[in-house]
């Protein structure tokens, strides 16, 4: 045999985590255990990504030498919570990262629970003021798998602004009372903010208000009706206008548009919120992807597979597969994408480098066992894929039957 045929080939997996179900890292694994039942010589490189939302703060201080920093905090329907920060090692300031969805997520809103009128971000900003109290001086806020529409006004509130209505009275927790907000007093924010470095890790396609406006286009997926949706769009319009009068000039912020700047939206406005006391949106991945030299790892592979829970219309605007298949179509590597399900609109995903993309159903099943049982269908999912790969382009020896 020639040193040509005996060539290990070389598969970079590169996937998101499953909201609510496997972490970036075990979506990885599940698929390399594929990979290896159909090659089992591959070189592999895992690269399991984040994109702000659950896992991220574990992501990060694994990465960067850090560690976790457990926290009781302020959930998304008011009660306490377990949750946490990270904090990283390595030189310069001391840096945390505060991960949204630990204390705000969607995942720790009860089913029946879901309105997204009554949720707060009040436990993030609990989390800054933690962060801050442990000696931070720059902090990364991590944005996705939200489960409020609140506009950032809980966390401002958890920081030390006064929100009130006409009659001067605190406005009541969450996006749904925002209509009513008449003034935002900003002499109690924690003055440790003004000599803190603040970024905000975000979907850049995410903004505060209009026909794009976060509360259309996630509303209904956190539970809202379209009622609610309609009056929780009011609200952060209101919010956007009070908080550019009364806040963002005290705070020295850079003048943006809190109502259509890129990534305001983030977080259910989570981003118009923090940019309104001087924090930088920036896009997540130019950010969250700094230091894994992803698109030289990608580069060098045969093969790239990604994977997220749902492929859809909106993968292509911002989510992690797409911002894969980006990078590596760059380079000229094929790329497949395994998806727990596929959606209306998955098929633009071919516009930004996605070769081919398979859903990992075997069979139609209650969503609690597919959650239960993610990790096994991954893995058959990625043999499926990589024995059709084998036979189609003669890829590798097929593994023994």
């Amino acid at each position: 045999m020639t040193r040509h045929a005996h060539r290990t080939h070389r598969i970079a997996i590169a996937p998101s985590g499953f909201k609510e179900s496997l972490s970036a890292a075990r979506v990885a694994e599940a698929i390399a255990v594929g990979v290896r039942r159909v090659i089992p010589d591959a070189d592999l490189d895992l690269i399991p990504l984040v994109d702000g939302g659950e896992g991220t703060a574990e992501a990060l201080a694994l990465a960067g030498g850090g560690r976790l920093v457990p926290v009781t905090a302020t959930g998304p329907v008011g009660e306490p919570v377990a949750s946490h920060f990270a904090l990283l090692g390595g030189p310069g300031p001391l840096t945390a990262v505060v991960e949204m969805a630990a204390v705000a997520g969607l995942a720790l809103v009860p089913p029946g629970l879901r309105h997204p009128g009554a949720t707060t971000t009040y436990g993030v900003g609990e989390l800054i003021r933690a962060a801050l109290d442990a000696g931070a001086r720059r902090i990364l806020v991590g944005c996705g798998d939200s489960g409020t529409s609140d506009g950032g006004a809980g966390a401002l509130q958890a920081l030390g602004a006064r929100l009130t209505d006409r009659h001067g009275r605190e406005l009541r927790r969450g996006g749904g009372v925002l209509h009513e907000l008449e003034r935002v007093d900003p002499s109690g924010l924690d003055p440790r903010l003004a000599r803190t470095e603040l970024l905000v890790a975000c979907n850049p396609y995410n903004v505060l208000c209009g026909k794009r406006g976060v509360a259309r286009v996630f509303g209904p997926q956190k539970g809202a009706t379209p009622a609610e949706v309609e009056l929780l769009s009011a609200g952060l319009e209101r919010l956007a206008d009070v908080l550019t009068r009364d806040l963002a000039p005290a705070s020295g912020a850079p003048a943006i548009d809190l109502r259509t700047a890129p990534g305001t939206g983030a977080s259910g406005g989570l981003g118009a919120g923090l940019a309104a006391v001087g924090a930088r949106l920036l896009p997540r991945y130019d950010v969250l992807l700094d230091g894994l030299d992803l698109d030289a790892r990608l580069a060098r592979a045969d093969f790239v597979i990604t994977a997220e829970g749902a492929l859809d219309h909106q993968t292509v605007r911002g989510k992690i597969p797409a911002e894969v298949a980006r990078r590596a179509h760059a380079s000229g590597v094929p790329v497949l994408v395994l998806a727990g399900t596929i959606g209306p609109g998955a098929q633009d995903v071919r516009a930004v480098g996605v070769d081919a993309y398979s859903a990992i159903l075997p069979a139609p099943m209650t969503l609690v066992e597919a959650i239960d049982r993610s990790d096994e269908f991954l893995a058959d999912a990625t043999e499926r894929a990589m024995r059709i790969m084998a036979l189609g382009t003669r890829l590798a020896p097929l593994a023994a039957a």
